[in-house]
């Protein structure tokens, strides 16, 4: 069974959002989710409640689950994520140099051609997704 279908599956379907799954040896899961407006620690607690009789159900083998908010430096994983996130400041680690350089921040401005565009000191970087090795929200404060 895949278990991140399984989860992205449900969570979907209790209107929130599979940012991150972590998983560790001995069976610990950590799981990161989302939804507009933040999370709060009662939709932590009730996604972990939730799962947790899934994960009965369905056989999921595991030791321990943990359910949190990504934080304000959230993962960006999908191109959604990019995409909904636009305007907004943004750490990105590519695999491979783009001119000369491995490590980018700047405001993203979306989309295209499959490459995240990148507002960095005056001047936009394409990161094709394929290169991208980490990439985070940077927070403002």
């Amino acid at each position: 069974m895949d278990v991140r279908l399984l989860l992205e599956n449900t969570l979907s379907g209790l209107g929130y959002e599979m940012v991150d799954l972590e998983i560790g040896r001995g069976g610990s899961m950590r799981l990161f989710i989302d939804k507009p407006g933040g999370i709060t620690l009662d939709d932590c607690v009730r996604v972990s409640n939730h799962l947790t009789r899934l994960f009965t159900v369905e056989n999921v083998d595991y030791d321990r689950l943990e359910v949190s908010s990504p934080g304000l430096d959230r993962p960006l994983k999908k191109e959604a994520d990019f995409v909904r996130f636009a305007g907004q400041l943004a750490k990105i680690r590519t695999r491979t140099p783009i001119e000369q350089q491995k490590k980018f921040v700047g405001r993203l401005a979306g989309i295209e051609n499959d490459a995240v565009l990148l507002e960095v000191d005056g001047r936009q970087v394409a990161i094709p997704l394929s290169n991208i090795d980490k990439a985070r929200l940077e927070p403002e404060f």
